[in-house]
């Protein structure tokens, strides 16, 4: 016996879907956790979205514009962290201490200790700071510039994370309700 094509294609469409909104989902999750390319999965997401309605509510340009948003907006959150750490006139040894307490601090998050993955580049970049020049003042500041880096960073991600989630639902909710409304 055939299967019907429609509800076939009706079902590939709802999977579509849920597993654009669920990547959605976990790239907000991932501006948060460094552990996770938020961004990337958000533009998969939309992408995923975009295919399941053959790309009559998303073109090209705007899936084009969703992933310049999200390759911009995960550049500036690498560079942000080393230009917060590169102000207060960080050391190599400061600078691999800050990606070096990234990892731990994401490792030590998965633990249950959350924090850590906020405290881990600071605490990396001040020991690595210590450990180059000896000096605990300058180690702590360039501890405070690497996390407020991060958090430039953070909030950046945040922004572009808004933009591709708004442009997604915009993207759907206006020809929704244009058809409403006609």
């Amino acid at each position: 016996m055939k299967a019907n094509n429609t509800t076939e294609s009706g079902f590939m469409t709802a999977i579509l879907i849920i597993l654009g909104m669920i990547l959605l989902i976990v790239g907000i999750l991932g501006i948060i956790y460094p552990a996770l390319p938020g961004l990337p999965l958000m533009f998969v997401g939309a992408l995923s979205i975009a295919y399941a309605h053959d790309f009559s509510y998303m073109s090209w340009g705007i899936l084009g514009t969703i992933l310049v948003i999200a390759v911009v907006g995960s550049l500036l959150d690498y560079v942000a962290g080393t230009l917060g750490a590169k102000f207060t006139g960080a050391s190599k040894q400061a600078l691999w201490g800050s990606v070096i307490g990234t990892v731990v601090g994401a490792i030590l998050s998965f633990t249950g200790m959350f924090f850590a993955i906020f405290l881990g580049p600071l605490v990396g970049a001040a020991v690595g700071e210590f450990i180059a020049r000896r000096d605990l003042l300058k180690a702590g500041k360039v501890g405070i510039g690497t996390f407020m880096g991060f958090i430039a960073g953070v909030i950046a991600k945040i922004g572009c994370a808004f933009i591709i989630v708004l442009t997604v639902l915009m993207a759907h909710v206006l020809p929704w309700l244009q058809q409403m409304f006609q």
